[in-house]
Formats: structure tokens, C-alpha cells, sequence
């Protein structure tokens, strides 16, 4: 099981490998489309000149690292909040989880855990954080006790509702077709 998004082979070779880089890729999935969230960590790490570290980017200066998250073309739509966003992360994964992203979820007892862990995070509501357990479970094998209940609407495979099941094109189409429809149901249901 692996993530494969429609954007560059390296930008998906550095997620599948790099904890740090998938849970920035899920900080900056926010006002932007899929594929620019989850392509900004592999521009990061070219900008760093190395993969991206928590400790490093806890203690990065701010300005410098919003001046990083600027730079055309800027890894975000807002820079500076997401620069600010990413180094809140970084510094809870620094002071709960040893700096390592991967604790955050291989150390979860149940779903339920997972969960709590996640939504405590920065930027981190219940749906964002429902999607990250549904994209650990569903193409990481990160599958606490739980973890589909925990993923809520994200968890069923056939969900087609988030990252979490992209694989392909084709895949992706399904899941902005759900969202619109989701989003237009949401605002019949507004009148």
C-alpha cells in the first residue's frame, strides 16, 4: 500500500517515505487544490537543500521560514500562515513525539487515540484529521483498533471522499465529483 497522487513521481516517492512530508502535505491541504498541498513538501526539501526535519523546522526562524514558503512559486496561497502553521506542528511533534512524525500514529493504542492525536495538532479539526486516519489506514497499514470508525465517512474503501483515496486520475475525478456534490447538497440544505 502506498500513496500515488497525479503529481510528480518524486513529489509521491518523498510521502511515501517521509512521515514529516505526508503530515505537511495534510497541513497545507487547505484552500488549495490536492495536488499543490501534497507537491509542497518535495518543493520544500529542493528549497531546504534536504529532506524537511521537525527540530529543524521548529526552531527555523520565522521570517526565513516564511521567506522559504514565498518563494515563487509559493508552496501555498498564504505563506506566511502556512510557514507559521507547519512550525506549530513541527514544535508539538518536537515536544510530544521526539521530533518524529511517525510516532504519532505508530504509538496509537486504538482509533479512537489516533483520532484525539491528530485533531490536537495545530490546524487540525475533527474532518481533517478523520481524513489523515483514513489515508494512514487506507495506504499505509496504519490500522489501529477502530481506525475505519475512528476515520468516520472517510474510512469505508468505496468512500471516494479525500485524499485518503486517491490513487490515480481517475480516482481523483471521483473524489472532486463527491466533494461538489457534497457541497451542493450542503447548501440545498441551507435554502
Amino acid at each position: 500500500m502506498t500513496l500515488h497522487l497525479p503529481i510528480d513521481d518524486r513529489a509521491n516517492e518523498l510521502l511515501n517515505r517521509n512521515p514529516l512530508a505526508l503530515l505537511l502535505g495534510m497541513v497545507l491541504d487547505q484552500q488549495i487544490p490536492m495536488e499543490k498541498a501534497f507537491s509542497s513538501p518535495y518543493v520544500l526539501a529542493e528549497r531546504l537543500g534536504h529532506e524537511p526535519d521537525a527540530r529543524e523546522l521548529a526552531g527555523y526562524d520565522s521570517e526565513t521560514l516564511v521567506a522559504v514558503f514565498a518563494q515563487p512559486p509559493a508552496l501555498h496561497r498564504f505563506p506566511k500562515a502556512m510557514a507559521g502553521r507547519v512550525q506549530e506542528v513541527c514544535r508539538v511533534l518536537v515536544e510530544q513525539y521526539d521530533g518524529d512524525a511517525a510516532r504519532l500514529w505508530d504509538t496509537a493504542d486504538s482509533g479512537a487515540e489516533l483520532l484525539k492525536r491528530v485533531a490536537a495538532l495545530p490546524g487540525f479539526g475533527r474532518q481533517k484529521a478523520q481524513i489523515l486516519v483514513a489515508l494512514l489506514g487506507k495506504r499505509f497499514g496504519v490500522r489501529p483498533p477502530g481506525w475505519r470508525e475512528a476515520a468516520g465517512g472517510y474510512g469505508p474503501d468505496d468512500a471516494y471522499a479525500s485524499v485518503a483515496d486517491v490513487t490515480d486520475a481517475a480516482s481523483l475525478l471521483r473524489v472532486r465529483e463527491a466533494k461538489q456534490q457534497a457541497k451542493a447538497a450542503a447548501r440545498a440544505a441551507r435554502g
